[in-house]
């Protein structure tokens, strides 16, 4: 590089963190992005995707390019919700090289808030109203900082969000220093069930065949934060983590409390599966010294539909589980593993405590005759096709719930009760399933090294130039839309996970030809803020506004030649 260009950077990057009109229009838009109350699946989704489109439809580069602003309403949703996307096209010289800038505008629900709860979209207010209550330490030295933003999608992610509006309004004023071209691109649903990037898909192969884009890396702005107490590197993650949700559904025996031994509890099987497979660092997923968290129980409940004094036949319980590089046939036989140790455990169980009891109470003892086994959802059907399984009864259960509108983790239920019937499995059992959502993993393979090795520069000199410390991780370890955007499973784990997913092609219909066919790394550079998800969330201006622009001026600068 050299000197004149080191030092047309230098004044740059000097000039962005000095930029007190563009960090002031950042803060603004995050304030009005905040302020409307966009909760996952309301109507506030619709009407943040429509300011979107009408502050892009104000900028003179679309006022001139109409056609550049797309909208794409969501199929079949009731909320009408959309996605939007802007394309800028650089005109210093034709390349069809183009970065993808995409982020989500829903957030998770205010409730937490609790009687702060009206000022939980108005941080000024809300700001005002922290002073006057007591807070942690920590969150009481940020409020006092003057360097955070507080309240509800500040971090998670309106404040990302603000930052690629701004500087798409900047650098469409100068396409003439672009070589190549960017695609803002923003989401609804990502904080369940992600069809907003899913349906993108489609939007991103129109526009790669309409204008002969060739899609080179996506940018995420999703929330950073510190990996532990006192942690104040920022992580440039280059990848993101997969996500599974496995499902236990337990048929137990049930039996009169007063003959207790003779049952077999289903909700004390799902407990041991709980305390066998909660936190348990066991199922940790490893990939190149990086680690994922360890599974957290989401849900667990007997399917008793009222009070009474007989123990609970059925049970059923699910789990997140993240991934980082594991097969499914991996995954299943250590789940599989965990269920069967289990039921050995309360098998075992009822055998002492019903030999301790006869014995005290000088009764014969017979041990209880117990059978458990545990099966996978494949292994299940295979049994039940073996014997009287009927497609058309099989669908009209499936039908019949959705049309119910039973929650899409449920649903298989009533499915499975089916399926043991038909297979005349009436004792204990175990089926290990898995529902949605499904997120893919992904990160930087060896065909991608080149890249990352460039991006590993970027942040070095950014890190200089902003005298900011940085470190890169593989995968971004909270969920994320960057999941569909490329897809590292093989292709014979893909179809394991299908194999177990009851009815995967209705309930979470993944796209994942797609995925495959788009096949562009994802990154996350992130706003940087804590507590997303608690009413203490709060976002980090000072970097946010200041060093993040920085960091994603010096990518567009260095990936497609850009003189801003």
């Amino acid at each position: 590089m050299t000197t004149d260009k080191i030092t047309k950077e230098k004044k740059t990057t000097d000039k962005i963190m000095t930029d007190s009109k563009m960090q002031a229009a950042m803060l603004n838009m995050t304030k009005k992005l905040v302020g409307i109350k966009s909760i996952n699946t309301t109507e506030g989704e619709t009407k943040i995707g429509c300011y979107l489109e009408d502050v892009f439809r104000e900028m003179p580069y679309f006022q001139k390019h109409p056609e550049f602003v797309i909208i794409q309403e969501l199929k079949n949703d009731v909320l009408k919700r959309r996605n939007v996307f802007a394309l800028v096209i650089g005109e210093k010289k034709k390349c069809s090289d183009t970065l993808i800038l995409h982020g989500h505008t829903d957030t998770v629900d205010i409730k937490d808030f609790k009687e702060l709860e009206p000022y939980a979209c108005d941080p000024d207010q809300l700001m005002e109203e922290l002073k006057k209550i007591e807070l942690e330490l920590s969150v009481k030295e940020d409020l006092a900082s003057g360097d955070y933003l507080f309240g509800r999608g500040t971090c998670d992610m309106k404040a990302g969000d603000a930052v690629w509006i701004e500087m798409i309004r900047e650098i469409s004023e100068h396409t003439e220093k672009l070589s190549g071209n960017l695609l803002v691109s923003f989401q609804p649903v990502e904080e369940n069930l992600h069809t907003g990037i899913m349906e993108a898909l489609d939007v991103f192969e129109m526009l790669k065949t309409t204008y002969g884009l060739s899609y080179k890396l996506a940018i995420n702005n999703d929330f950073i934060c510190p990996l532990y107490p006192g942690d104040s590197v920022k992580t440039v993650y280059t990848g993101t983590v997969g996500k599974l949700l496995p499902c236990f559904y337990i048929q137990g025996k049930e039996t009169h409390v007063g003959q207790c031994f003779e049952g077999f509890d289903a909700s004390a099987v799902a407990a041991g599966i709980v305390n066998k497979i909660h936190m348990n660092h066991r199922f940790c997923d490893s990939f190149e010294g990086e680690y994922t968290l360890p599974p957290s129980v989401l849900k667990m409940k007997d399917l008793k539909a009222w009070y009474n004094v007989q123990t609970a036949k059925e049970a059923f319980v699910y789990f997140n589980y993240f991934v980082h590089n594991a097969s499914m046939t991996e995954i299943i036989a250590g789940l599989k593993g965990a269920a069967e140790e289990v039921l050995e455990e309360t098998k075992k169980k009822i055998a002492e405590q019903a030999e301790y009891f006869c014995r005290v109470s000088m009764y014969p003892y017979k041990e209880p005759e117990n059978n458990p086994l545990v099966l996978t959802f494949q292994e299940l059907m295979d049994a039940a096709v073996e014997k009287t399984f009927s497609r058309e009864e099989y669908e009209r259960i499936l039908n019949k719930a959705i049309s119910e509108n039973i929650d899409k983790r449920e649903i298989p239920i009533d499915m499975i009760r089916y399926l043991l019937s038909a297979a005349g499995i009436y004792q204990p059992a175990v089926v290990l399933y898995f529902a949605a959502p499904y997120c893919p993993h992904n990160t930087m393979q060896e065909q991608e090294m080149e890249l990352f090795h460039t991006l590993e520069k970027i942040v070095a000199r950014t890190g200089d130039a902003c005298k900011e410390e940085y470190r890169i991780k593989r995968f971004f370890p909270s969920l994320s839309d960057s999941s569909y955007l490329k897809i590292d499973d093989t292709q014979d784990s893909i179809d394991c996970l299908a194999d177990n997913f009851p009815a995967m092609d209705i309930l979470y219909p993944t796209p994942i030809d797609k995925i495959k066919a788009l096949n562009v790394p994802a990154v996350n550079y992130g706003c940087y803020g804590k507590d997303a998800h608690k009413w203490t969330e709060r976002v980090n201006t000072t970097y946010t506004f200041g060093t993040l622009p920085v960091l994603v001026y010096e990518t567009i600068r260095t990936l497609l030649d850009y003189e801003g």
